[in-house]
């Protein structure tokens, strides 16, 4: 199980491989790498997928540098965050707390 002050104490840029998919999903939702960062200083953990391969990984609801809320889905090792991808949620997907899923 991933926890958020883990992830926090190794969110440096240094420290977070993107990933070629979250690569080419921040260029196609204008999100950069300072939102990225920003939303795992200012987020918390809102779904694991411990079962997720080659790391567990997790989402995270935060918000970008411009205080726009965000979900960012990570992996972790011992030394480094994987950025999987980062959208931001869509209302008609998720309820208005932005961390529950509509059912369908």
């Amino acid at each position: 199980m991933i926890d958020i002050n883990t992830l926090k104490s190794l969110n440096k840029l240094e420290n977070i491989i993107i990933t070629e998919h979250a690569r080419i999903r921040l260029l196609e939702r204008k999100i950069y790498v300072a939102d990225i960062v920003n939303a795992i200083s200012t987020g918390e953990i809102i779904k694991q997928y411990e079962d997720d391969k080659p790391f567990p990984s997790c989402l995270i609801l935060g918000c970008t540098v411009n205080n726009k809320y965000i979900h960012v889905v990570v992996g972790l090792d011992d030394d480094f965050i994987y950025l999987i991808t980062a959208y931001y949620p869509d209302v008609t997907t998720w309820e208005t707390d932005l961390k529950t899923r509509r059912k369908v």
